[in-house]
């Protein structure tokens, strides 16, 4: 069975440190105060993504991914994830500083909560002037000197803090501890979990006026401690060719730049492809003749079962983030 390119609903979230660049980004009206997240694909229960148009709205993408596992995800990821999609897509804008946080891999993440860990990248689409971003420590701690650094305000100062630039491609394996701070506009790419241990909070309160709550105890467990590796690229699209953002056993992420009418082959029968486009616009033309129109902000899920999907730029060129899993 043939299924079609998919269109989910958006699921905004407004948070602490939310702005209001996803909307603009997007070409669509405001979504309301400090909206930090747009989750553009996710199987999470409560959260889960909906069917926007087509033969298959308003039904879950757990609904789909159910009756047509093999159709939709490919023999890979239902071999290693049965018939759950793996993967949680978002896109981030960051007004404020997030916490200072680490997640926990699938081993602990099983142990402790019967989920799947949380491994992610960030991809930086549209940092703002002064925008930074934190990702692994800079010296050796021990556990005690880290519980020190965080009692008394001091534990930004043990982080690598890195000054933001368009194309910054950061891996954040399970295990690093990492943060956004202000200005920071980023695709990112993670496993699909919600598990968070935070850290720390620059000394936020909530709406009733209390601290938010730490998970410092919980975080030492899950802390990769000789994480102290600048594992940070800068990727620029090249036209027409694809780059490797990321390949690991959790996904494969591409940068692709497409400048002219032309068919990708895509891992059929292994994996979905899910397009992320961040710039640009362009028809998707399956094998079928069915036509879906992609442009800047939007993100489409192909099936796994499609070989083959034609790309027609319009008006230029398009960019365009690839995610699959075929390791």
């Amino acid at each position: 069975m043939q299924l079609p390119i998919l269109k989910f609903h958006n699921i905004f979230k407004s948070v602490i440190w939310g702005g209001t660049r996803i909307a603009d980004f997007k070409g669509i009206p405001p979504q309301g105060d400090n909206i930090g997240e747009s989750w553009e694909i996710s199987p999470l229960q409560g959260k889960e993504s909906i069917v926007d148009g087509g033969e298959f709205d308003g039904l879950s993408i757990n609904y789909l991914t159910e009756r047509h596992p093999a159709e939709i995800l490919g023999s890979t990821v239902t071999e290693r994830y049965g018939n759950r999609f793996p993967l949680l897509i978002k896109f981030l804008d960051s007004n404020a500083d997030l916490s200072v946080q680490v997640h926990p891999d699938d081993t602990l993440a099983a142990e402790r909560h019967n989920d799947s860990g949380k491994a992610e990248l960030w991809y930086s689409i549209a940092p703002a002037k002064g925008a930074y971003y934190y990702a692994g420590f800079k010296e050796k701690l021990s556990k005690e000197q880290f519980r020190h650094k965080i009692a008394d305000n001091s534990i930004i100062s043990s982080l690598h803090k890195f000054k933001a630039k368009a194309g910054d491609v950061v891996p954040i394996p399970a295990g690093r501890i990492h943060s956004l701070g202000p200005g920071n506009f980023v695709c990112e790419i993670q496993q699909a979990s919600d598990l968070t241990y935070r850290i720390y909070d620059f000394d936020r309160r909530d709406a009733d006026g209390n601290p938010r709550e730490l998970h410092v105890e919980e975080s030492i467990d899950a802390l990769n401690f000789d994480d102290l590796s600048k594992n940070v690229s800068n990727v620029a699209p090249m036209l027409n060719k694809d780059v490797v953002l990321d390949f690991s056993q959790h996904f494969l992420a591409t940068l692709l730049s497409v400048g002219n009418r032309g068919t990708l082959d895509l891992p059929q029968g292994k994996s979905f492809t899910v397009f992320v486009c961040i710039d640009g616009s362009a028809l998707l033309h399956d094998p079928a003749g069915n036509v879906t129109p992609i442009r800047r902000g939007n993100t489409v899920l192909i099936p796994a079962s499609m070989p083959t999907v034609e790309v027609e730029p319009a008006g230029g060129k398009v960019d365009l983030i690839t995610v699959s899993i075929i390791n």
